[in-house]
C-alpha cells in the first residue's frame, strides 16, 4: 500500500503563489510575455517552486530573504533578487493581501509554526 503525499501546508501555498505573481509580474515588463512566461522566468519559477517545497523549516518558513539557510544556487538567488525589487514595490498596489502575508511571514523566525 502506498502513502499519499501529504498536502501542502498553507504556509508554502501562499509563498508558491507570491512567487508565481511576482516572476509574472517582472516577465511581463522585462520579457514581453502574455499570460505564459517567457522560458527563462518559468525556468527560475519551476526551481524557485522546488526549492520552496524541500524547505527544511516546512509549514515554519520563513521569507526567503530573511531565511538563515540559502537554498539557492547563487545564480538563482541574484534572478530571484532582481524579481523581488521590481515586483516587491508594486505588489502592495496590485495584490496587497499576498503583500501583506508575505511582510508579516518575513517577520516570523525560521522554524516557527504560523499562526492559525
Amino acid at each position: 500500500m502506498t502513502q499519499a503525499p501529504s498536502p501542502t501546508p498553507a504556509r508554502i501555498r501562499r509563498e508558491l503563489k507570491t512567487l508565481r505573481v511576482m516572476i509574472g509580474m517582472f516577465c511581463r515588463r522585462h520579457h514581453g510575455a502574455g499570460r505564459d512566461l517567457c522560458p527563462a522566468c518559468q525556468e527560475l519559477l519551476d526551481y524557485a517552486e522546488a526549492r520552496v517545497r524541500r524547505c527544511r523549516f516546512g509549514a515554519g518558513k520563513p521569507a526567503c530573504a530573511g531565511c538563515p539557510v540559502h537554498c539557492f544556487r547563487k545564480d538563482e538567488r541574484e534572478r530571484i533578487r532582481e524579481v523581488m525589487r521590481y515586483a516587491g514595490p508594486r505588489m502592495l498596489a496590485r495584490h496587497p493581501v499576498l503583500a501583506l502575508w508575505h511582510l508579516l511571514d518575513g517577520r516570523r523566525a525560521p522554524g516557527t509554526p504560523p499562526a492559525s
